[in-house]
This record gives structure tokens, sequence and C-alpha cells, in this order.
């Protein structure tokens, strides 16, 4: 663990809590929502106009980097953060659930995964040792251990298999890690969806000297309920003086309910995505901009958001660019949703920190619920 790093708990609400991650390159303000920079860029965003919603931290990805423009390159380059002109705090994936849903001819054994490019065929070995060592050319401030994620439903025995395959690739990460001054490394709690699993891999990993720990192989198609079962069943075995990180989650009520169990940090492509393909994420719930009701609709889409061009833009004028797959409307949408991503957190943060995160769930899931208004007559 680096000394440059340190974690502390400013406020509890029963399970929710809020703190911060001090980092050389800045403070994480925990809850936080990482926005997900794949290739070096959230995807239709300005790295300004990333950070100007609110986001202290984004994510990169180990196997998407290593294929293009390749680790090395980017060490050459100054490091991911100069590359893409990011100066805040990276934290980058392992590259192991890529390999496992993008690759191609997989081929995994105890030493690591060999697998063929889904770009062009090229062969590559992926261990525990040769991870962390790209994630430390691309210079990432927060790294995390190799591990096998598994697709749901599968047998006991091969989530067992998994789960501790995933307990010696944690520890090989450790040991190759070593400690960086500056740099931290978060272990990551396998098990499926078998309770005992996963507290078996919690207990294990919470005696390792991780930075902090993550909770993978979630929100890959199984029921939310089973996914906060999950949190539940290992909360308690994870120190509470580490920050928790739930990989790849999740939509806004994935992340009130986590919040509510314990959980500090998220990273998920939910928002941009959706922006992309037309849907923006508001107090009023999920709005389908491609819907002919926009149409002829003045109204901004959210005259109370915080984000400027959620106030500015007419439903109407989101609506024609949407349909007509203008970039702007994806760009746009885009920014909106992560806007709302990282209101929802500061509410949290702020209710958490006034004892009243409870109140808070209760009056979000009521603008939800309650849902967008008729548009205005003309």
């Amino acid at each position: 663990m680096s000394e440059a790093f340190s974690f502390r708990v400013l406020a509890q609400d029963n399970a929710a809590r809020t703190g911060e991650i001090h980092t050389p390159r800045g403070i994480i303000r925990t809850p936080a929502f990482m926005p997900v920079g794949t290739q070096a860029t959230v995807k239709g965003m300005h790295p300004g106009e990333v950070r100007a919603l609110g986001a202290d931290i984004i994510l990169g990805n180990t196997y998407h980097l290593m294929l293009r423009p390749g680790a090395e390159r980017v060490a050459r380059l100054g490091g991911l953060h100069k590359l893409m002109n990011w100066p805040h705090p990276i934290l980058t994936d392992s590259g192991g659930f890529q390999v496992m849903s993008l690759a191609q001819l997989r081929k995994l054994d105890e030493n690591g995964v060999r697998f063929q490019s889904h770009i062009d065929g090229a062969p590559y070995l992926l261990t525990p040792e040769r991870s962390i060592e790209i994630q430390g050319l691309l210079g990432a401030d927060i790294a995390m251990q190799l591990d096998e994620c598994v697709k749901l439903p599968t047998s006991r025995d091969e989530i067992a298999r998994a789960m501790q395959l995933s307990l010696r690739w944690a520890e090989r990460s450790r040991v190759a890690f070593g400690e960086p001054v500056g740099r931290a490394l978060y272990g990551i709690v396998q098990g499926g969806d078998d309770v005992a699993l996963r507290q078996e891999s919690a207990r294990e990993l919470a005696g390792m000297a991780f930075y902090g720990l993550a909770i993978g192989g979630l929100a890959v198609g199984e029921p939310q309920a089973t996914m906060l079962a999950m949190i539940e069943a290992v909360e308690p075995l994870l120190p509470a003086t580490r920050p928790r990180y739930l990989m790849g989650v999740g939509t806004p009520d994935d992340l009130l309910q986590s919040i509510a169990r314990g959980i500090d940090q998220f990273d998920c492509v939910m928002p941009t995505r959706a922006g992309r393909h037309g849907t923006a994420y508001t107090r009023f719930g999920r709005i389908n901009l491609r819907n002919a009701r926009h149409a002829d609709d003045p109204r901004p889409l959210d005259e109370a958001s915080d984000w400027e061009p959620a106030r500015l833009y007419s439903r109407a004028y989101l609506h024609h660019l949407t349909k007509a797959d203008e970039m702007l409307g994806r760009m746009l949408l885009t920014a909106i949703n992560l806007a709302y991503y990282q209101h929802l957190t500061a509410g949290a943060r702020a209710a958490i920190a006034a004892g009243r995160y409870a109140d808070f769930m209760a009056e979000t899931y009521e603008g939800w619920q309650r849902g967008d208004i008729a548009p205005l007559s003309t």
C-alpha cells in the first residue's frame, strides 16, 4: 500500500458512507461514479467537460490500450494522463473481463490467459504480472489485480475453480505490484452468485495487503436482487478502512441500492452508451428521446439540472438530433447522462453527511415514479 494514498470515512448513515480517497493527483470523493474512458477517451466528451461534470476519477481499459496504441507506446509518450490530457486520478481495470468477453480463441491456465486480439488476431499472453506491468506503463493511479470472471449461470464447481484461481492471481498481482509510491492496487472478490464462495474470497482478500477491495463478476445479467444479496454477504467481511468498489455497475437504481449497502466506487458504460442511443437519465427517470412525443416539445429536458445543456436545448431539438443520428445529439445526451450520475452521487454524499440517506432515496424514487410531466399544450 502506497504511503501517498489514504482513505477516510467522513460520515456514515447505517451502512451508507461518504469519504475521501486522497491520491497524489487529487481527492476522490466517495461515493464516486467513475466515467469509463475505455480507449483513453470518454466517448463524445472533452476531458475538461468530464471534469466540469464533477468527475474526480475516470477508468481506462487495460485490454483495449494494450492492443492499441500499446502500453509501451503510451509510456514513451508520457503516460495515459499526459496522452489524454487528464491530470486527475485514473483507475485501470486488469483486462481480464475483456479477454473473457471479446478476445478470440482464449486458452486459460494457471499461468494466465492466451488469446488472439479481436482487432487483428495477433496472439497475446496476459498473466497477473504482465497485467500489473501494463497498468504501470499506462501510469494508472489505481490498478486492479488480474482475475477470472465467469459467465452466469454456471456450475458451483466452475465458480469455485475460477474464484480460487483469482485468489492465486491476486497474490501474484500483489507481489508484482510491490510498493510503488503514489500508486495503489485493489483486489477483486469473485464467487459468482454463491454466498459461501463470495465470503471465502472476501475473507482471503481482506487478509492481503491491498489498498482497496472490489466486487467483480456482478451486473453481468443476473437479477438485481442477486447482486444486492452478494454485496450484503461480503460487506461485513470487507475492512471498513479500505475503499469498496463495485465493478461495472450500473443503473441509477443500482447505485442507490449499492451505496445503501456500503459501496464507495462505481463505473459503468451505461450513461455514455445510453446517451449515444438516444436515452437520457434525469430526475424524471429514463427518457427515450427517439419517442415521437418529443418532436414538438419546446421544453428543456430538465430545467433544474446542474448541467447547462439539459436546460438549454429543447426536447424537440434533442429528438431531432437523435432521429437524424447527428453527432451533437450523442454528445449532448452523453454529457447530460454523466451529469445526472454525478448529481446523484453528489446528492448521496450530502445526504449521508446529513444522516438522511433513506430520505434521499425516497425522494429520488418519487421523482422517477412521477416520471416526465406531460408536454405543454401548444
